[in-house]
């Protein structure tokens, strides 16, 4: 099923769907943690996404054949740091539809964010999971393309 879908790099125009998947997966989250995590909201969130790609602050790729609705996608964006020796990349988002999961959609996708990170000139990928009982698949997955854990919670601050 999923040897047909393609990887390409989403533009301004993909913005609707990239959202509307960015919805399911923050769903999904809020589902499993039990718990209004996120306040999302799909207009806004295209929109921001059509400003981020447009100004190259965002980048996505989209798994998606010609016929069917997108398999899944892969968001991401630069930051530099000292512990990371320069620039790196983050992966703000990352989500394979349901019907895809184990169809190696998720390795496609991580794989593209790979390459286009290497000729960015990024030294590493970062990605956040819960450290969650509901998301071990989650973290098994990220180990198996190479990820290890690196310490830490993320926590956040609201400006």
């Amino acid at each position: 099923m999923s040897s047909d879908l393609r990887i390409q790099r989403a533009t301004a125009a993909d913005a609707h769907e990239v959202a509307v998947m960015a919805g399911e997966l923050l769903d999904e989250i809020m589902r499993a943690v039990g718990s209004q995590a996120f306040n999302f909201k799909l207009d806004g969130a295209a929109a921001n996404l059509r400003d981020f790609i447009g100004r190259e602050k965002y980048f996505v790729f989209v798994a998606a054949s010609a016929e069917a609705a997108p398999a899944g996608f892969i968001a991401l964006c630069e930051s530099y740091a000292l512990y990371a020796e320069g620039v790196f990349g983050i992966v703000p988002e990352f989500y394979v539809r349901p019907p895809f999961r184990s169809q190696a959609v998720g390795r496609r996708l991580m794989g593209e964010a790979k390459t286009f990170g290497r000729t960015r000139g990024w030294k590493r990928l970062e990605v956040t999971t819960p450290p969650l009982p509901q998301f071990d698949r989650t973290l098994a997955f990220y180990e198996r393309e190479g990820f290890t854990i690196a310490g830490g919670r993320k926590l956040k601050a609201m400006l």
